[in-house]
């Protein structure tokens, strides 16, 4: 996993090297790709400098560890006001509720507190929806300004 964050740092550090400053980059990510996103946010040097992190039926993984990860990457040990979208399938049988309401409350415990839109989808798989992605749309609206013309 963490060569992974390393990649997607890699990606960010393109994007910003092309003139797109950080503060204007939402990380998101589906399932495992939800997973990937937050550790990234909590772990990268990238810490607490984005837009924004999209989590969509997804987890937190190593919940336990991320202290130690940060205190390694030198960061504090609390996160700063990233704004975080996570949304989950009520029917979603591939991440158990156990484990969403576990990344829940540890984002909360780390720091994300008003910054952190929850949503639940009732009858929802481990899939997209018409609702998550007009729900993801209108966070995504307020969160990143338009560019002046």
């Amino acid at each position: 996993m963490k060569k992974s964050v390393a990649y997607v740092e890699s990606l960010i550090d393109e994007l910003c090297s092309k003139g797109i400053p950080s503060n204007r980059i939402v990380l998101g990510g589906f399932s495992q790709g939800c997973a990937l996103s937050l550790l990234t946010e909590l772990t990268s040097r990238y810490s607490g400098r984005l837009a924004g992190v999209v989590g969509l039926m997804g987890y937190l993984p190593l919940p336990d560890k991320i202290q130690k990860m940060r205190s390694e990457a030198e960061l504090p040990h609390v996160v700063g006001e990233v704004p975080l979208f996570l949304g989950r399938g009520s029917k979603d049988r591939l991440i158990p509720y156990t484990k969403w309401d576990e990344t829940v409350n540890k984002l909360k415990e780390l720091g994300f507190g008003s910054s952190m839109e929850v949503k639940d989808y009732p009858g929802l798989g481990h899939a997209l929806s018409p609702a998550v992605l007009q729900d993801l749309l209108k966070w995504l609206e307020k969160l990143v300004p338009k560019l002046e013309d």
